[in-house]
């Protein structure tokens, strides 16, 4: 892929963005498969600031382990989808667009990892931690918006 190809890409809302129309209340499955998501994010304890604590001082393997089967998972499911030619539920075609390596990629990922060590939290279990009233996490939630917006801001001024 080209850099202006590449940089295009990055723009895109999503690579398989629907071109459907839906009611309103189409949305309401993702509402209650994320309260789900974040009901067994607590059970299994992925939000606890104490199992991070330890993933990070390398005392438990519990996160790790967590990690490890989401990434097989993952694995599995995306080998499923090139290999069957699986479509979506609605019949269009799911297209997984080729990554090329960045060393962007490495400092972003240390950011992410020291952010997450300090603060307990990381993107996904930031609003479990909300709703189990650990409101403090908002100040967390707060920043990563931020840092958002201001990657947003300064994209193009960055090397890619």
């Amino acid at each position: 892929m080209t850099k202006e190809k590449d940089i295009r890409h990055q723009d895109s809302i999503c690579t398989n963005e629907s071109q459907l129309q839906h009611k309103w209340y189409h949305n309401l499955k993702y509402l209650i498969v994320g309260i789900l998501f974040g009901i067994v994010f607590v059970k299994a304890e992925i939000i606890s600031w104490f199992r991070i604590q330890e993933m990070f001082r390398l005392q438990s393997f519990h996160m790790y382990g967590v990690i490890g089967s989401a990434v097989v998972t993952g694995m599995i499911s995306v080998w499923l989808i090139k290999r069957f030619n699986i479509k979506t539920i609605y019949g269009e075609r799911i297209s997984i667009a080729p990554k090329t390596f960045n060393k962007g990629q490495i400092y972003g990922g240390l950011i992410f990892g020291f952010g997450w060590a300090i603060t307990g939290a990381c993107p996904g279990p930031l609003f479990a931690q909300i709703g189990t009233g650990a409101f403090a996490v908002v100040i967390t939630l707060l920043s990563a918006v931020l840092g958002t917006w201001v990657y947003g801001y300064f994209r193009d001024k960055l090397p890619h």
